[in-house]
């Protein structure tokens, strides 16, 4: 293998800049030309791919977002476009790919493989939803936005006696605000994984009331429920004053933490690796702190485990 090529594909994440860096000079150590395909699957059908270089990469492990960019593509799901994108790699001489992103990307770099241009997925997704790997880049960071907004929003709720309701994203997976609501000691934490009750959220906050708790926090993952509409419900039913907060995309942005820079640098590594073997269809990942690689379809199609231990424990110390 003498050429190979890198995207980002999908919602952005902090720590894929710190990804794209590492398969950039870990190809160029070993010498490979490294290509970059612009806004992922959609710059792939329209041939925006560069070659990169060692300044291509210099001074961005420490951004947010990604310097590749990013674009959703559902024009790639058409078979004729599989097609017509590893023909284009083809064209250039590039026998292999490194897609960095979630679920949706492993699943087209897996119609690349398909199509006889191997591939390798690297889970980048602030939503840790990818079964087989117990981190997924960015994830960390955006943990710790949402807990510097929780710790932010405690102030304000304290000096007016209030409870907010923190929405968080989490379609369906409640992972950030599973991690975020233990770490910022919410009273409540809601995730798709488990059925929540709106009248025990109401209990726990009448009982704190009772003991002279100035304020709460109850944090609701997106694939719950509507921040607005839980906020609505706990006012209705406790008459408390009831603030929301959304937190949105903010979650994707800003500096990864050094444990996403990291983790990006080690996982991009093994995937050339990976490639400079032969290997495809494949996806690497962190499985008890080391670095695994399993096949894309196990890694997509297998149910992602949820931490409920780690969910009860959130419950007995926010009593």
């Amino acid at each position: 293998m003498k050429k190979i090529a890198v995207m980002t594909s999908g919602g952005d994440a902090p720590g894929m800049n710190a990804a794209v860096r590492a398969v950039v000079r870990k190809s160029i150590y070993h010498g490979l030309e490294v290509y970059g395909v612009h806004r992922g699957f959609l710059g792939l059908l329209n041939d925006d791919i560069k070659p990169m270089n060692l300044s291509s990469v210099a001074d961005v492990i420490q951004r947010g977002g990604t310097v590749l960019r990013s674009a959703r593509c559902e024009e790639f799901k058409e078979k004729d476009n599989q097609v017509k994108a590893a023909k284009i790699l083809r064209d250039k001489g590039i026998e292999g790919i490194i897609v960095i992103g979630g679920d949706g990307s492993f699943r087209g770099a897996e119609r690349l493989a398909s199509q006889g241009i191997k591939a390798i997925g690297v889970p980048g997704t602030i939503d840790n939803d990818i079964p087989y790997t117990d981190y997924t880049i960015g994830f960390d960071t955006a943990v710790n936005t949402a807990l510097d907004a929780i710790n932010k929003t405690r102030d304000t709720a304290t000096s007016h006696e209030r409870t907010f309701v923190i929405e968080v994203m989490g379609r369906d997976c409640g992972d950030i605000a599973l991690a975020a609501g233990l770490a910022g000691g919410a009273e409540s934490i809601l995730v798709p994984e488990i059925e929540y009750d709106i009248e025990e959220v109401c209990q726990r906050l009448r009982k704190g009331a009772q003991r002279g708790k100035l304020h709460s926090i109850i944090l609701v993952a997106e694939g719950v429920a509507s921040g607005f509409e839980v906020g609505e419900q706990i006012k209705q039913k406790t008459g408390f004053e009831t603030r929301v907060i959304v937190l949105g995309h903010i979650q994707r942005g800003g500096t990864p933490s050094s444990f996403d820079r990291v983790l990006a640098s080690k996982l991009a590594a093994k995937a050339v690796d990976l490639l400079i073997e032969g290997q495809s269809s494949k996806m690497v990942g962190i499985k008890e702190n080391k670095i695994v690689n399993v096949d894309i379809l196990n890694a997509i199609d297998a149910p992602k485990k949820f931490d409920k231990e780690m969910y009860d424990l959130a419950k007995v110390l926010s009593i």
